[in-house]
């Protein structure tokens, strides 16, 4: 899918890969950059940086209320017509509390953001792509959903959630032959905050620079699925090969994998839900 004059949303765009993507997207001569996000100031911002490299617009919104979901598409229609490529990005973690500890709350917050809200996004704009048999939407979800850690069980079901979703979106585009295309990218750690305090022994954390460009590059060749590092499918190779019991001991405990989140912190202020509105 070419970038090239083609009209891109992001959600949580603001900040983060999305503000870097959104960044790469005009590079790439994208016509118009729509950034949903949840914080009014993190848009001003992200307004006032992009917005010297192209038409961007942007609008506070919950990507887990439908009802904002479906206003705020209607404001991004009048904005900037119809949307060429969706990138669903928004996502939350909320602790690292073992399973038992987490509150109900803190559940079906996670699964809102992280699962559910992707849907939404794409059940408002994918009608659209469809009748114009053109468009691309791109899910980033996480490598967290594709195996089992300690310490992010809700994290994990939202990501492996997304990860089926996704996947079987994509396949009932592609068996109707439709020229509207599906990427899922499940990006191992990244380093915006988010995850603040994970200490990884196999993978280095990634930088926000090397994702973005790495999901970019996936959207522009129409790559179905994109694990980031790559290597990472190594680990879900040799998960498929041992013994259950042995591999949580080689690579759970000898390589660390199951302790990652042991020292998480992650970012102080969780995100606050905001009236829908254009910020300019």
């Amino acid at each position: 899918m070419k970038l090239e004059n083609s009209n891109v949303l992001i959600t949580g765009g603001a900040s983060g890969i999305g503000k870097i993507m959104g960044r790469i997207a005009l590079e790439k001569g994208a016509a118009c950059l729509v950034i949903w996000d949840i914080n009014p100031a993190s848009i001003k911002v992200a307004i006032a940086e992009l917005g010297k490299l192209g038409k961007v617009a942007g609008f506070v919104v919950d990507v887990s209320d439908n009802d904002a979901v479906m206003d705020a598409y209607a404001k991004t229609i009048a904005e900037c017509e119809a949307i060429d490529i969706v990138i669903n990005n928004a996502g939350i973690v909320t602790s690292n509390k073992t399973f038992d500890k987490q509150t109900p709350d803190e559940i079906t917050r996670t699964i809102y953001i992280n699962t559910i809200a992707p849907m939404l996004v794409a059940r408002a704009f994918l009608p659209d792509m469809l009748r114009r048999n053109r468009g691309h939407i791109c899910n980033i979800t996480s490598a967290g959903g594709m195996l089992g850690n300690p310490r992010m069980s809700v994290y994990g079901a939202s990501k492996w959630g997304a990860i089926g979703w996704s996947e079987s979106m994509r396949i009932e585009l592609q068996s109707n032959k439709s020229n509207v295309h599906v990427t899922t990218v499940a990006p191992y750690y990244i380093n915006t905050g988010m995850f603040d305090g994970v200490k990884s022994k196999v993978f280095p954390i990634l930088e926000p620079e090397y994702v973005a460009k790495k999901v970019m590059k996936a959207i522009r060749k129409n790559t179905v699925f994109a694990g980031i590092p790559f290597g990472f499918h190594f680990i879900r190779f040799w998960q498929g090969i041992l013994p259950t019991r042995l591999f949580d001991i080689i690579f759970g405990e000898w390589f660390g994998i199951y302790h990652t989140m042991d020292n998480f912190t992650g970012r102080k202020k969780a995100p606050v839900k905001e009236e829908i509105k254009k910020v300019s």
